[in-house]
């Protein structure tokens, strides 16, 4: 799709007045390993997501939309940075020791460096995952602004931490058996503080919180109490409260942003980093999976398919869906758009803006994903309402029609050898040598110290 002038935007909105007025805040609110069908306004019927629902009936649900990738570090770095896996940076969860992952590469430009060079503030708070502390890939280094939260995505497995990151700083967290404080609750109110903080300028919040991520277990909650009476494992129990207070987190920034008045001005998206971390106990209490196959971790429609909300009153229409195929990469060019400025060239993202609005959306000729691992390749992409999908490099092709089998369930690649060599063609095509990096064994074991340190402060152990 060609890159929108602002001219043609404002005109899109179909609002002179638009011109005048304050360039649209962005919120991004991102859950961690959560489902597409945990929330109600997509069919979930045990587990209550009101606030969320909520977000869905006041703006657009996309039924089509994508994860940039099947596991958290890659996927995050598709959404900051509008490459596909094919010419992505970051691959997979390439960990390094001793804290933090695989770092973005220096041409990387993040939305968060546009949206900042453009006049916006910017903020994360939660998970990032993308460079350790000194990679010269921390978030004040790829244009964040602010920073609270965990640079490292082991430690964020963790919900009571002894220290979090403020911008470059660990900030201790006095921990005890008397007293233990949830990250999440930290990372909650530093979101609303950052809107405080910017409400009378242009901002983007990253709200890259990490519920309903596991491990499921009741150290890791502050109270299962309010399911205690059903009769479901204490994961579930576990998983539940986790999405209770995913939930009303969301309900806190709206309700936040309608006090303050911001709410007409900001434009709201709400998705998950890849798809259910819970795995099949939790699809069978919850549908977690929605149908789909198999989980997070894979590059089946069960491990990349998302749920995708936007909501911008008097912009947005409310209560509409749309069947729009999109993957993270379209994010940044999306905001290019809102910010009226131009996206980094040769990024493999378009802006969605149109479809947002209602309005005529140009497709994409194909969304592509890899898994790439030292042992593996693996390869995935969708074309229009075709999924192609190779195991490993030189595995036959298989071939599904997501339209009639959106499970994935039949290969009708013999059929349709015009389609496969299609794709065989993509495959080729579609992305640039990476290599990654040798696993260092150090990590594993120091995750395993860290953690039984943790379980000895808090009293677990």
């Amino acid at each position: 799709m060609a890159k929108l002038t602002r001219r043609q935007f404002t005109a899109l909105l179909g609002t002179a007045a638009y011109a005048a007025q304050r360039r649209p805040n962005i919120v991004f609110i991102l859950a961690d390993d959560m489902g597409v069908g945990d929330l109600g306004c997509y069919g979930q019927k045990i587990l209550k997501t009101p606030n969320i629902d909520r977000l869905a009936a006041e703006g657009m649900r996309f039924t089509s939309a994508y994860a940039g990738a099947m596991v958290c570090a890659p996927s995050r770095g598709t959404l900051m940075t509008g490459y596909h896996l094919g010419h992505a940076t970051i691959r997979n969860n390439w960990e390094v020791y001793p804290e933090g992952q695989f770092p973005l590469a220096a041409r990387d430009i993040t939305v968060a460096s546009m949206l900042q060079k453009a006049g916006y503030r910017t903020g994360i708070c939660g998970k990032w995952g993308m460079g350790g502390p000194g990679s010269g890939s921390t978030p004040v280094d790829k244009g964040f602004d602010f920073f609270y939260g965990y640079n490292c995505q082991r430690q964020a497995h963790r919900f009571y931490v002894d220290y979090l990151w403020r911008n470059g700083t660990k900030e201790p967290i006095a921990q005890s058996p008397s007293r233990r404080v949830y990250a999440q609750d930290l990372i909650a109110d530093a979101s609303l503080q950052f809107i405080r903080d910017n409400r009378d300028r242009p901002f983007f919040l990253f709200c890259a919180w990490t519920v309903p991520h596991g491990p499921y277990t009741v150290n890791n909650v502050p109270s299962i109490a309010k399911y205690k009476e059903m009769e479901w494992t204490d994961g579930e129990k576990v998983y539940a409260t986790m999405m209770d207070r995913l939930d009303a987190d969301v309900g806190r920034v709206m309700s936040l942003l309608k006090e303050l008045r911001l709410d007409d001005n900001t434009l709201v998206l709400f998705s998950s980093d890849n798809g259910p971390g819970g795995g099949p106990a939790n699809n069978a209490r919850f549908g977690s999976q929605m149908g789909l196959r198999e989980i997070k971790g894979t590059l089946r429609e069960g491990g990349i398919r998302v749920p995708l909300i936007a909501r911008w009153p008097g912009k947005v229409p409310a209560g509409k869906t749309t069947d729009i195929a999109t993957a993270f990469w379209d994010f940044l060019p999306t905001a290019a758009d809102l910010a009226g400025t131009s996206a980094p060239k040769g990024i493999d993202g378009i802006s969605i803006m149109p479809a947002m609005l209602g309005k005529k959306q140009n497709a994409h000729p194909y969304l592509y994903w890899e898994q790439l691992t030292p042992a593996k390749l693996t390869k995935a992409l969708r074309m229009g309402e075709w999924k192609a999908y190779q195991a490993a490099v030189g595995a036959p092709v298989e071939l599904y029609n997501l339209a009639a089998d959106p499970a994935e369930s039949k290969d009708v690649a013999a059929a349709h050898p015009d389609v496969v060599k299609k794709a065989e063609k993509i495959f080729a095509t579609a992305r640039v040598e990476a290599v990654p990096p040798p696993v260092d064994p150090r990590v594993r074991q120091k995750y395993l110290e860290d953690n039984k340190k943790l379980d000895e402060l808090l009293g677990f152990s």
